[in-house]
């Protein structure tokens, strides 16, 4: 909704046509002012789609399997729409190392349960979501 207001008020300072009806944005010298409306209107407009596309796609949703009589670790996720749309990353039991727990506070908390490779990359396996109590995070971690 802010983003819009932004393209409309650039667009009535370059029109000079009232297209707001709560403010009088004709008034607004198109150079510099209508023109830095318009930019940030058009790029707030531009994220939201996109945040609105991912979120209606699911984007990133999925599952995660451990098969223990096949020795494997599977993790499935949606990606976007294309020839890649399922993402499937197979590993062998071997292959991991431990299942690690990074705990971040402050402005943007995070808790979130990696999957440990030997080649040192972590793959995280809660979705994002609001932070949960650490002692959930534990007993899922210990589950696994």
């Amino acid at each position: 909704i802010g983003g819009l207001g932004f393209l409309l008020a650039g667009l009535s300072s370059y029109f000079k046509i009232n297209l707001l009806p709560f403010t009088d944005t004709t008034e607004l010298v198109f150079i510099p002012q209508g023109v830095v409306m318009m930019f940030y209107g058009t790029l707030s407009l531009g994220f939201s789609i996109y945040i609105s596309v991912t979120i209606l796609l699911d984007i990133g949703s999925g599952y995660n399997e451990y098969n223990k009589l096949e020795n494997l670790v599977k993790i499935v996720r949606k990606g976007f729409p294309g020839k890649n749309r399922e993402i499937l990353l197979t590993y062998p039991l071997s292959n991991v190392r431990a299942i690690g727990i990074k705990i971040t506070e402050g402005l943007n908390p995070t808790r979130s349960i990696y999957l440990c490779l030997k080649d040192d990359r972590n793959i995280p396996l809660t979705p994002v979501q609001e932070p949960t109590a650490i002692s959930n995070l534990e007993e899922e971690a210990a589950d696994l």
